[in-house]
């Protein structure tokens, strides 16, 4: 579904992504590793118009996205959840869902559908988003962004900060949505081993290059590429 060739975006005199090449199918899971400062957040703001790329392509389904504006490459079907997540912590779970449905008018996805995916979300529905833990706040944030219902979804860092429990529930979610839904899904991730636990295919970047493009078990049996990289 999503095809993304030779990407090149530059920070000024800093080029942050170098020549970056990565595809997301339907339904499955591209988990894009590496150390901080590897070029995976800008991958995504580029994906996603956030950034604007020196060279390369994006496309969707062979339709060009690289120049569109940031609303258009949504209304094509990709989804940015950005580190941290996004949500508004004066309104409760259920209003940050509608209003995430507000644009998408008919199109978007019910309230009741992110709760069977997230039931946590639905104990909560009338509490503000200022008093979810940080697990729940990231349910909150992806869920926002599947009321779009998109074909592509860029996650990134969504085990931030959280405890290895909820780790696990986050990445088993992504997993459960990418199955059901047949979202692609392009996750950047600091916890290699997660993301590679709930992954179809592993990129590592290093300083902005692509320096493996394999299957999960290949990258997890590679103790060099582990050690140099990936941190376990």
């Amino acid at each position: 579904m999503l095809t993304v060739e030779g990407l090149t975006t530059d920070y000024g005199a800093v080029r942050a992504v170098d020549g970056v090449s990565v595809q997301v199918g339907e339904g499955t899971i591209t988990a894009v590793l590496g150390a901080n400062g590897a070029g995976k957040t800008t991958l995504l703001r580029t994906i996603s118009g956030l950034v604007r790329p020196r060279a390369g392509r994006v496309s969707l389904d062979g339709d060009e996205l690289t120049r569109l504006p940031v609303e258009e490459i949504v209304r094509c079907g990709v989804a940015h959840v950005p580190e941290g997540g996004g949500v508004i912590s004066e309104l409760t779970v259920e209003e940050n869902l509608r209003v995430a449905a507000v644009w998408r008018r008919g199109q978007a996805a019910r309230p009741d559908e992110i709760y069977d995916l997230f039931p946590r979300l639905r104990e909560r529905r009338t509490q503000p988003a200022s008093r979810l833990s940080g697990g729940e706040r990231q349910m909150l944030s992806i869920g926002r962004a599947l009321v779009a219902r998109p074909r592509i979804l860029l996650l990134d860092e969504p085990s931030l900060g959280l405890a290895p429990l909820l780790v696990a529930q986050i990445m088993g979610f992504i997993r459960r949505f990418a199955d059901s839904l047949g979202i692609g899904v392009l996750l950047v991730e600091q916890n290699a081993r997660s993301a590679l636990s709930v992954a179809n295919r592993g990129v590592v970047l290093n300083l902005g290059r692509v320096v493996a493009d394999q299957e999960p078990h290949q990258l997890a049996a590679d103790e060099r590429l582990r050690h140099a990289y990936l941190g376990f």
